[in-house]
């Protein structure tokens, strides 16, 4: 139990800017348990998000409202992801070889490519939250389970997935990795369809991202890290955001 707890509290550390005054020993069952803990914590993240929009959403226009979700959606995150985003848009957009493409993910200043594909990020996101929530607003619970499902497929690509090199914290966390922490890592999300069993089909839609994100990686990179993983993240959220506009706008109609 102990080391559920710490392994929890690890990836709350790792994944949020939530207040976790407690000193969590790194070894390797804790760890083993943080990637376990990953959708948890993104379920976590994404019910603070559900209740502050419920509460609002009364007192609020829409816009404002999309805007405050987003900014606290962003803040919870501590914008850790977003910065992988943009180091592989700057890898990318270099169309440098691969060796220089890992020196630019390195380098802390962020370039052209990273803050345009910042903006669009967030402005696609903001998008699809204000169709969503105009469609209605119970269709912000469905943001608990892509948070969720997005972190999921983090942890999936890096067991799936050879690290980029044997060193760094992606290589640190995949060497305590193994597919029972895979399995135990999606049984969160299976028992959040119990209570919310209309969001299914978000589950085939992130087997699909999660097998296309990793063929690219795959012929781009021929392995992943730590900005490719949060990339991953970014990248699941705003899937899972667009894959549920188009259910709800087109399939549920």
């Amino acid at each position: 139990m102990k080391q559920f707890i710490y392994g929890f509290l690890l990836a709350v550390q790792f994944l949020s800017r939530l207040p976790i005054p407690v000193a969590c020993p790194w070894n390797k069952e804790t760890s083993k348990w943080a990637l376990r803990n990953y959708p948890v914590v993104g379920l976590l993240i994404g019910t603070i998000i559900s209740l502050v929009t419920i509460f609002l959403q009364s007192y609020l226009p829409l816009a404002i409202l999309v805007l405050l979700v987003l900014t606290l959606w962003v803040w919870l995150t501590g914008g850790l992801h977003l910065d992988g985003w943009m180091d592989v848009a700057d890898a990318i957009g270099s169309n440098a070889p691969l060796e220089k493409k890992w020196i630019i993910m390195k380098d802390p200043h962020v370039g052209s490519f990273g803050i345009l594909a910042l903006v669009f990020l967030l402005a696609w996101k903001a998008t699809l939250l204000y169709f969503l929530l105009d469609i209605s607003y119970q269709f912000i619970y469905v943001c608990m389970i892509i948070i969720a499902f997005s972190r999921f497929s983090a942890v999936s690509l890096l067991f799936f997935l050879p690290t980029a090199k044997k060193e760094g914290l992606a290589w640190e966390w995949k060497s305590n990795l193994s597919g029972l922490d895979i399995f135990i890592a999606v049984l969160p999300m299976c028992a959040a369809f119990v209570f919310f069993p209309s969001y299914f089909f978000v589950l085939p839609a992130y087997v699909l991202f999660i097998a296309l994100y990793g063929v690219w990686v795959r012929q781009v990179f021929k392995g992943i890290n730590g900005d490719l993983l949060g990339t991953a993240i970014e990248g699941g959220e705003l899937w899972g955001l667009a894959i549920a506009w188009i259910y709800f706008s087109f399939v549920m109609v």
